[in-house]
C-alpha cells in the first residue's frame, strides 16, 4: 500500500452541484473542532485537510505576522481560520488565518463576526501548495478581503484587491505592511526548519526593528 503522508502538504477533495443550504449545513455538522477547511461557490465545494508542510507554513508565518505587529505597536485581531461566507454571494471560505488591522477597531469587542454585518479581515493566509486546488480568488473578492498573502512552498506573494476591476493584483509587497517585501519573510521560515522557531523569531525580532 502506498502512502502520500510524507510527500503531499494537503489532501483536497472537490465536489460539484452541491447547494448553499448543504454548504451551511455541513459548517454547521462538522462544528469547529476540525481539521479539514471548506470554501464554496457557484455549485463547487472544496475540503482541504491539511499536512505537516502545510500546517507548519501557516503556523509559521502567522507568527511572523503577530510579530510584526508587536515590533510595529500595531493593533491586530487575529481570528484564524474563521469562516468567512455571505448569505447574499453564496460564497464562503475558511482561510489558513486571518488579520483585522485597519478594521481592528470595528471589531475590536466582538467574539463572533459575521460578514453580512461585519467589515471582511484586511489580510487574508492561503497556503496552497496543490495544483487541483479551487480558485478562491473570486470567493475573496466578493467578499471584500483587502489582501491576501499566498504561500506556494516556495513564493510568497501579495494579492491586493482592485475595488475597481474586483481582481487581484499580484504585488511583492505587502499593503498592510508597506515597507515590507514578502520575499524577504522566506528566509527565516527555511531558518526556523535549521535553528528552531526560538533563535528564528529572536532574529526576525531584531530585523523587524532595524529595517522598518
Amino acid at each position: 500500500m502506498k502512502t502520500f503522508a510524507l510527500t503531499i502538504p494537503e489532501n483536497r477533495v472537490i465536489l460539484n452541484q452541491i447547494t448553499w443550504e448543504t454548504f451551511k449545513q455541513l459548517l454547521e455538522e462538522l462544528g469547529n473542532k476540525r481539521s479539514s477547511r471548506l470554501a464554496y461557490n457557484q455549485g463547487i465545494l472544496e475540503i482541504m485537510t491539511p499536512l505537516g508542510e502545510h500546517e507548519h507554513s501557516k503556523c509559521f508565518i502567522d507568527i511572523l505576522v503577530r510579530q510584526i505587529s508587536i515590533e510595529l505597536d500595531l493593533n491586530i485581531k487575529a481570528m484564524g481560520s474563521l469562516t468567512l461566507k455571505k448569505e447574499m454571494s453564496k460564497k464562503g471560505v475558511e482561510p489558513d488565518a486571518c488579520y483585522y488591522l485597519k478594521n481592528e477597531p470595528l471589531v475590536r469587542h466582538k467574539q463572533d463576526i459575521t460578514l453580512d454585518v461585519d467589515p471582511a479581515p484586511d489580510l487574508v493566509l492561503e497556503i496552497d501548495m496543490s495544483n487541483n486546488s479551487l480558485n478562491k480568488l473570486p470567493i475573496y473578492a466578493a467578499l471584500g478581503v483587502a489582501e491576501i498573502w499566498r504561500y506556494d512552498g516556495s513564493d510568497l506573494i501579495s494579492l491586493i484587491l482592485n475595488n475597481d476591476s474586483q481582481d487581484y493584483e499580484k504585488s511583492n509587497y505587502s499593503s498592510v505592511f508597506p515597507w515590507l517585501e514578502l520575499s524577504q519573510l522566506l528566509p527565516f521560515l527555511q531558518q526556523s526548519l535549521k535553528d528552531g522557531e526560538t533563535k528564528t523569531l529572536q532574529d526576525f525580532r531584531q530585523w523587524v526593528r532595524n529595517f522598518s
